[in-house]
């Protein structure tokens, strides 16, 4: 009984050592609980056909404070199927995570989310609400998170425009929040490893200077009542000073459309998406849209708007499942549930593969999308597909150099639903971790993909 709470709290400090900002810390950890799933201490359970190809690590926010180490031994001990990680603006976990995935064996991919400008619907929101124009836009499969030339330019001005935006949202919400006030290097930088703040570090930050203003929750209640415009005895009476509901009220009062620190953007806040396009497929990875619900102006316009991503190099689109039928209200879950239904079945007539997950770039989100449930029973295999999809590019490109955008991938696959129904075949054929490598080294670029196929096996 000794000898496994002794094991077991050894396995908990391995746990939470995943998350440590010094990667040595990381990566000694994450060996050692590989080592103890080895020698039979952790039970680590077959895979399930649960995936989540969408999940935000603490390089950009990640809810519950996760690294790429932490989530892909997450995925693995929770019998994920597959997992994936997107990033805001940065790829600083990319080679950390598909290292990782491969170290304990977890299909994986490594991704980058930013918002760009879109100038044929200028006038039109798409799928940041209040903001025409503007659209959240995804690169998927990266084999590795080490950009070079015009590429690397163009992840740097990514990172800057978002430091930019931060500092002067900051100093806005700081003359609003007076005496509650932050700093900027001080106060928000030391809570993410590489320096890529958000406005949820922002927020963390202003909470713990809130309660250092007003170490008395009464007078901490009224603070926040009072610059937040909302009663003492309604909210809070509910909801503690720190709890989820608590961080989206400050981010919606003061952060977004109509608070205090928000800018209307324009077309020159953002890269235009032929910039972080062409970012994307230099570093041979995918062109992705995020689709939020098929309720804005743009995405009512889903054919048109698809036909011009494609256009402009988009391979794959991106649907978060829990949004749009996880609701409260019947109407409008009945709305949304329909509006993702036809989406996937267009998604599926373009030869769009589909990326899914949960994001967890917020307190509570769910580790992972129940596909079980009626609403989603039609599009489940579609998830699934695009999972391994996109696990099967990423293992292509990163092992041999011949994922979807390569020069062998054009003389083989020349349309894009050979290429989708290849690697996805890939994906599920090929094991993860070592006994997977061991299958890539019987492989070669002379070979044909039914030649890949049958070596896979």
């Amino acid at each position: 009984m000794k000898e496994r709470q002794s094991i077991n709290a050894q396995i908990a400090e391995m746990e939470t050592q995943l998350n440590d900002f010094d990667p040595s810390v990381r990566e000694a950890a994450l060996r050692e609980l590989v080592a103890l799933a080895d020698a039979g201490a952790v039970e680590l359970p077959p895979p399930s056909e649960a995936v989540n190809m969408h999940c935000h690590t603490f390089f950009s926010f990640n809810g519950y404070g996760y690294s790429p180490s932490a989530l892909a031994w997450l995925g693995r001990k929770q019998g994920f199927a597959a997992m994936g990680i997107v990033d805001f603006d940065v790829l600083d976990g990319v080679d950390e995570f598909l290292d990782a995935c491969e170290m304990v064996g977890l299909r994986g991919s490594a991704g980058i989310e930013t918002r760009v400008f879109v100038p044929e619907f200028a006038t039109r929101e798409i799928n940041s609400p209040g903001e025409p124009g503007v659209c959240y836009q995804m690169g998927i499969g990266f084999a590795s998170g080490q950009a070079k030339g015009c590429a690397a330019e163009i992840l740097a001005d990514l990172r800057q425009r978002a430091a930019d935006r931060n500092r002067g949202m900051l100093g806005r919400v700081n003359a609003h929040l007076a005496p509650v006030s932050i700093d900027y290097e001080r106060d928000v930088l030391p809570l993410t490893p590489k320096g890529n703040a958000t406005e949820r570090h922002m927020l963390t930050a202003y909470v713990a200077a809130a309660a250092r203003v007003f170490p008395d929750r009464a007078e901490r209640v009224r603070f926040w009542a009072q610059k937040l415009a909302i009663s003492e005895t309604g909210f809070f009476s509910k909801n503690p000073v720190s709890a989820p509901a608590f961080h989206d009220l400050i981010r919606a009062r003061l952060m977004k459309r109509g608070g205090v620190g928000y800018v209307q953007p324009g077309s020159e806040s953002f890269p235009t998406v032929d910039e972080f396009h062409e970012m994307i497929v230099r570093c041979g990875a995918l062109p992705c849209f995020a689709w939020l619900d098929g309720t804005s102006a743009g995405e009512q316009d889903i054919e048109e708007l698809l036909g011009l991503m494609v256009e402009k190099g988009a391979v794959a689109v991106n649907v978060i499942p829990d949004r749009n039928w996880n609701i409260e209200d019947p109407e409008t879950r009945r709305v949304k549930v329909q509006n993702l239904h036809d989406f996937v079945r267009l998604a599926q007539e373009l030869d769009l593969p589909l990326n899914v997950g949960t994001e967890m770039n917020k307190y509570g989100l769910k580790l992972v999308d129940d596909f079980d449930v009626p609403e989603l029973e039609p599009v489940r295999q579609a998830f699934l597909d695009g999972a391994h999809f996109i696990y099967g590019h990423t293992l292509m490109q990163r092992k041999l150099g011949f994922g979807y955008q390569s020069d062998w991938a054009r003389a083989h696959l020349p349309t894009r639903r050979a290429r989708n129904e290849f690697y996805a075949k890939v994906g599920r054929l090929v094991p993860p971790g070592q006994a997977g490598l061991a299958r890539l080294r019987r492989l070669s670029a002379a070979m044909s993909p039914s030649d890949i196929l049958k070596l896979s096996q």
